[in-house]
């Protein structure tokens, strides 16, 4: 039995942006129904056009439960469905979760408090990878590593500190509406550009390691070298819409791309001598999953070094073959509004 909703505590809607996660939905939902929050909440599920059986879980997650509410994004894109259960949604504090992701269970209370006390426009937390076996629990370790993801603390863990971006997050809903919402031209890196036009506008992004959502990784080595070429071709995309939001930790992985490719070509048609860079670069990644895969089975930490190319290469190929064609920019005011209004579609 859920507590009675205090009064003092702001009201706070869940969306998802769900396409095919017949494996994950019910667990995640589950995960946000029963968080230790006594403030009202409500769940707003945009459902894509999966091809498994998501739609029958929402719904019958719909039937059990009058907080839980779905509403369509027939495009399946992720900022589609975040700007849809935005618009769909009713409450001051929005919180982002993922159909695979899992909330811990004082995740919202512990994000509406970080709120208050920092008078951050978003707070978030540890991007937390567990793996369900041995490739999976290797993308993780991979992940969660400083040779797999450089200096990023929502991945590595670290201090409560300001932050360029967080995973997911828990906005005030004013500040997603100044800025329209997320652009919808971003199919991937959506929460970063966001997270960089509401610093632009003065906001503080805020990152705690007491918020904690498990994220599960992808099944395959194919499905992982995907997500990381489109994360390396969106963040191009970034880089090319706002001048000076690339760093170093950014171009790391198309310059080892270059330089691994220019030593294989030195080595074979010049001098052996070119085969240092991939060597050193093989070693390095060797060298860096021991303490990463430690405490896992042999047969996982054998494949970390393989996540770790597949990462690193992928991003960075994503990133060099980024076209310009991808996205066009887009003022704020021709951004989708993300107002709630009475005539939001959504189903009960």
């Amino acid at each position: 039995m859920n507590a009675k909703p205090d009064v003092q505590l702001p009201a706070v809607s869940v969306i998802m942006p769900v396409l095919d996660e017949e494996r994950h939905l019910r667990g995640a939902v589950q995960a946000i129904l029963a968080q230790e929050y006594a403030g009202e909440m409500e769940v707003v599920i945009a459902l894509g056009p999966s091809t498994d059986r998501t739609d029958e879980i929402a719904a019958e997650l719909v039937r059990n439960d009058p907080r839980v509410h779905t509403v369509p994004n027939p495009t399946g894109r992720t900022p589609a469905a975040l700007n849809a259960a935005i618009k769909a949604s009713r409450h001051p504090i929005v919180v982002r979760v993922d159909g695979h992701g899992m909330l811990s269970p004082n995740y919202i209370a512990t994000a509406v408090r970080l709120l208050e006390e920092t008078g951050a426009q978003n707070v978030g937390g540890i991007m937390h990878a567990e793996g369900e076996n041995d490739w999976e629990h290797a993308v993780a370790a991979a992940m969660t590593s400083k040779i797999g993801v450089g200096n990023a603390v929502f991945h590595t863990g670290g201090g409560a500190q300001a932050a360029e971006t967080v995973y997911l997050g828990v906005f005030r809903r004013a500040a997603l509406e100044q800025q329209g919402g997320y652009n919808e031209e971003f199919i991937r890196a959506q929460d970063w550009e966001l997270n960089f036009r509401i610093r632009e506008a003065g906001g503080l992004i805020w990152f705690s390691p007491e918020l904690k959502v498990s994220y599960r990784p992808r099944p395959s080595m194919k499905a992982l070298a995907k997500q990381y070429k489109d994360y390396g071709r969106w963040r191009h995309v970034v880089a090319r819409y706002h001048e000076g939001s690339i760093n170093l930790r950014y171009l790391a992985p198309p310059t080892a791309l270059c330089a691994i490719a220019a030593g294989i070509v030195v080595g074979a048609l010049v001098t052996p001598l070119g085969f240092v860079i991939p060597g050193g670069y093989l070693a390095a990644i060797v060298l860096g999953s021991l303490p990463a895969g430690k405490g896992l089975p042999l047969k996982a930490r054998l494949q970390i070094p393989v996540a770790l190319a597949t990462m690193h290469m992928s991003w960075g190929w994503g990133f060099l073959t980024s076209p310009r064609s991808l996205a066009r920019k887009v003022i704020a005011s021709r951004r989708p509004a993300v107002h709630a209004d009475a005539d939001a579609t959504t189903t009960s």
